[in-house]
């Protein structure tokens, strides 16, 4: 198991959930919600710095048969963006059922989902970190796929 800070993200078209984990790669919890749009690659570069990450893992959400649509094709953009923008290793990783696994457990904690709709955000992003972390352990390499810029990806706004 690498070692190191890493950050983990639930890219949303409204809301991006932002997670951490230990330096270990034991322990993965939520760290803020961020809004989408422009200044959001500036605001995740800022928490990489600040939280010293030495990689980020982007949820890529596939379809339940593992196919790409359309919302996995706009992540891989805003991945690749980011990518671009940053000093350290972008990783997209499966997300399928991680907004639906985050929002059971905040109802079943007694929350009301609908109310608190960041920090779902949130606990998704938890839920993909932890994921990744889980694969790792298991595996011995790294999750999900390193993402090399692509050449015809529209610039970092």
């Amino acid at each position: 198991m690498r070692t190191g800070v890493r950050l983990g993200l639930d890219w949303g078209k409204a809301r991006i959930g932002v997670a951490r984990c230990d330096a270990a790669g034991t322990l993965a919890f939520p760290v803020t919600t961020v809004r989408a749009g422009r200044d959001a690659y500036a605001e995740v570069a800022a928490l990489v710095a600040e939280h010293e990450a030495v990689e980020v893992v982007l949820g890529l959400p596939l379809a339940l048969d593992g196919t790409e649509a359309r919302a996995a094709t706009d992540v891989r953009d805003h991945a690749v963006r980011l990518a671009r923008r940053l000093e350290v290793p972008v990783r997209l990783v499966d997300e399928r059922l991680s907004t639906v696994q985050a929002s059971r457990g905040m109802r079943s904690a007694g929350r009301d989902s609908r109310a608190q709709r960041a920090l779902i955000d949130q606990a998704a992003a938890v839920e993909i970190l932890e994921r990744a972390l889980d694969a790792e352990r298991r595996s011995g390499r790294p999750p999900g796929e390193l993402l090399a810029p692509r050449p015809d990806a529209p610039p970092p706004a």
